[in-house]
């Protein structure tokens, strides 16, 4: 997060615009691969904010080998999302307001490991039963890109 990092020691934790993409990466089974994230401790998609020029796409290649190991052959543009809804606050106080470009990770090579500090751990959930301690955003990722959540 070096460049959203750098715009901190300007602004501190006032509001910021952050561009960045989110990777679904499902297995064979249909479950979805979640990380137990470190600076809120509940369970989030894999991805994270654009680095100064890089693509979105770019991005999701680097978050999903930086936060889990894996390498897609390519990936599936679902949707954006941005507005109201997509205003975090991180439990130490920086405020942002998401600007959100989803992607489905496709033919992913490797097995999932913990690979930066970004994580406790990864698990592969089904959507068929509710996921305890789910970071608000994974269900809206989930319910605005079309996917069937049963919960």
């Amino acid at each position: 997060m070096g460049y959203i990092m750098d715009l901190r020691n300007f602004v501190g934790s006032s509001p910021l615009i952050m561009v960045g993409s989110c990777v679904l990466i499902f297995n064979q089974a249909g479950e979805l691969l979640l990380q137990r994230r470190t600076d809120s401790n509940d369970w989030g998609t894999i991805g994270g904010s654009v680095e100064l020029g890089e693509s979105l796409e770019e991005a999701a290649a680097r978050e999903l080998y930086e936060e889990a190991g894996l390498i897609a052959e390519s990936f599936k543009f679902i949707t954006i999302l941005s507005g109201k809804d997509m205003y975090y606050k991180y439990p130490h106080g920086d405020e942002i307001y998401n600007v959100m470009a989803i992607y489905e990770a496709q033919n992913v090579q490797g097995n999932p490991k913990v690979n930066d500090n970004e994580s406790h751990e990864l698990r592969y959930f089904s959507l068929e039963e509710p996921i305890e301690n789910l970071n608000p955003f994974t269900k809206h990722y989930l319910k605005k890109a079309g996917y069937i959540v049963k919960w």
